[in-house]
């Protein structure tokens, strides 16, 4: 795919700063809705990198499969995700089958993927030109000169130099760079969740569904009856885990996340040696899988105080999509679910606009926008995140939470898609009012679960049930019949309460950890 030969005019109705997923999959809505536009999209790369994040959930599924029309694409050139699963492991436990697991008995019932991102953007980006994008690439945003109600400009640095192109709308899907939201200083370091990813691409990773293993261990392989290598598995330790996401043609892309306040790499060698040692001393599953892998030359990454946000998502002539408009955390692979409403907002923002909505109704729904998704980030990270890798490494914490977590996900936010089809995907996360009382169910039992967790180190007792335990759901339905089994796990969490929670009852709420006095993970190499 070529750049751009410069096309007769640089003005544009949408200038899009970034060409993977969120900004191809932006102008492709837009010129589904409206053909007549146009659209350029400014891109960096020559071809996609690899990227850390590459499994979907089912809310990013839905955009991907029924909104976006990837379904055959996906299944031609990813692999069908079986859902997630969970390790762990104590002092009891020496091999992968002592380990304690977590995660479905059978096969996943929505559909979900895991998916080579690099793979996937260049297909959605090829879609967007074939609808009528014009790409500038290789091709750099520099700056954005914003004029609210009127032209936007974007310098642009391309191999033969640099020029400007100018849009009535701009969108920032630059990913990381989070480009207008450092420029016009929106940018918010999440310090109160400071986690560090380390990962590789890995070759000879070992199956976990094949003869080696199944023969080595034969009641740990019968136990479930779905396929485990498709899942995301999950490797977990006390303030850390990994993930474990197989890839189309025979590669594993396996990271590490930890918390900066509660977990270090080791000092000594490269980086790939350091994420070595790290994971094969720390936990058996680690140890026999790695058995014989050796990590892609070249592709191992490391990415530093992972959360962040903005103060600003919208206004009169921009708008951010994806990761430019904040990231949370990999667990559970929220980023792509906030990707889909962050892009079906921006579509509708730029399109009422477009077809004469007036200035009042416009500034009404750019303030509706940056209400919204400040209200959604704030609440996802505190129902969901705040603090749980002090109970991440616990069997029977992270067992409860994740019961419920799944649960709750399942029955409120799952389900509007599939109730309601793409019209569901404006409302973010935790957006409308009926989500008040779900948000403080999951932020009380999080923080309970974390006073707990701190209550077990205390006593010595953290992890105690991390190895020879097995807790493997049926699976959850996106409908009526999910209010059972999370009235169960709620049920589970109040005996839990009963039994040592009360330890901690009439002390204060968790507070943040304070960050250490110094850290390796203080810089972004990648």
């Amino acid at each position: 795919m070529q750049s751009a030969a410069d096309p007769i005019t640089s003005e544009y109705d949408v200038v899009v700063c970034g060409g993977s997923l969120a900004g191809a999959a932006t102008a492709l809505l837009l010129l589904r809705s409206k053909p007549g536009l146009r659209i350029a999209v400014v891109e960096k790369s020559t071809h996609f990198p690899r990227r850390v994040g590459e499994a979907t959930v089912e809310v990013s599924a839905f955009f991907l499969g029924k909104v976006l029309g990837l379904t055959r694409h996906l299944n031609e050139h990813h692999l069908t995700k079986q859902g997630m699963r969970f390790w762990y492991s104590n002092a009891q436990a020496s091999t992968l089958a002592d380990c304690s697991e977590i995660g479905g008995r059978y096969l996943a019932r929505v559909p979900s993927w895991q998916v080579d991102r690099s793979v996937l953007d260049e297909e959605v980006l090829r879609l967007a030109v074939e609808a009528g994008v014009v790409l500038h690439r290789p091709a750099k945003a520099l700056a954005v000169k914003l004029t609210p109600g009127g032209m936007q400009s974007v310098e642009v640095e391309e191999p033969n130099g640099k020029r400007t192109l100018i849009g009535r709308w701009v969108v920032d899907a630059s990913g990381f760079t989070a480009l207008l939201a450092r420029q016009e200083g929106w940018y918010r370091r999440n310090a109160a969740h400071p986690t560090t990813a380390v990962w590789a691409r890995w070759k000879g990773v070992k199956d976990w569904d094949g003869r080696e293993l199944a023969t080595k261990y034969p009641e740990w392989y019968g136990a479930c009856h779905g396929i485990r290598a498709t899942a995301t598995n999950h490797v977990v330790g006390d303030g850390w885990w990994s993930w474990w996401i197989p890839l189309k043609g025979g590669d594993t892309s396996v990271g590490i996340v930890f918390d900066q306040r509660l977990v270090d790499l080791p000092r000594d060698g490269t980086l790939s040696e350091r994420l070595t040692r790290f994971l094969t001393a720390h936990h058996p599953v680690a140890k026999e899988m790695l058995e014989g892998a050796t990590p892609v030359e070249g592709d191992v990454r490391l990415r530093a105080n992972l959360a962040y946000s903005t103060t600003v998502f919208a206004g009169d002539g921009f708008v951010l999509t994806g990761d430019a408009a904040g990231f949370i955390d990999p667990l559970y692979s929220p980023g792509m679910d906030w990707l889909s409403y962050t892009t079906t907002r921006a579509v509708e923002l730029i399109l009422s606009e477009q077809d004469g909505c007036g200035t009042a109704a416009l500034a009404g729904k750019i303030d509706a926008h940056n209400r919204d998704f400040t209200r959604s980030y704030d609440r996802w990270f505190t129902a969901i995140y705040q603090d749980k890798y002090e109970y991440l490494g616990d069997f029977e914490l992270m067992r409860t939470a994740f019961r419920l977590d799944l649960g709750l996900y399942y029955l409120g936010v799952v389900s509007q898609p599939l109730k309601f089809g793409p019209a569901a995907l404006r409302n973010s996360v935790f957006t409308l009012s009926t989500s008040d009382l779900p948000h403080w169910l999951m932020r009380t039992y999080n923080r309970r679960l974390v006073s707990i967790a701190r209550s077990r180190k205390a006593r010595g007792v953290f992890g105690r049930s991390n190895a020879h335990q097995r807790f493997l759901l049926n699976g959850f339905r996106p409908d009526d019949s999910t209010v059972f089994p999370v009235v169960r796990a709620v049920l589970g969490w109040l005996g839990m309460e009963v039994r040592e929670g009360w330890r901690s009852w009439f002390q204060s709420a968790p507070q943040p950890r304070p960050m250490p006095a110094a850290s390796t993970a203080v810089t972004n190499p990648a």
